[in-house]
């Protein structure tokens, strides 16, 4: 299997609360060519059963089982871990736009001096803070 084009980086722990929401929003993304490395940081609710079953059903899902370390190991061990040629940040309680990834590659080919894509405006309503309850 060739190496995927993105590698979707993104560490939990605990985030079962949100996980699902954030899974299937990088699973459901307009673009496909790309893994999705998922670091389980010693999660003790059901993290990490969501993921196995997420990755019984998906192949691009990739899951790093392990003690926690926190962030930082976490991340370094996805990037580590990553086969793409560009990586893509992801947190547990986060919510991606359908076509994030499409539009991240499409800015990354067309500037390729670009490191960091980011939006170039807000959603309506701007970005909130936290995520409401």
């Amino acid at each position: 299997m060739p190496d995927p084009l993105v590698s979707v980086v993104m560490p939990v722990h605990n985030g079962a609360r949100f996980l699902s929401e954030a899974v299937e929003s990088i699973l459901g993304q307009t673009f496909d060519d790309f893994e999705f490395v998922v670091v389980d940081d010693g999660s003790t609710d059901d993290s990490r059963e969501l993921l196995r079953r997420y990755m019984r059903s998906d192949s691009r899902l990739v899951l790093c089982e392990r003690p926690q370390r926190g962030l930082a190991e976490s991340l370094n061990e996805g990037c580590r871990l990553a086969r793409g040629r560009y990586i893509a940040r992801m947190d547990a309680d986060d919510v991606a736009f359908v076509n994030r990834l499409e539009r991240q590659v499409e800015r990354l080919s067309a500037q390729p001096e670009l490191a960091l894509p980011a939006p170039s405006r807000s959603p309506p309503g701007g970005f909130p803070r936290c995520r409401p309850e």
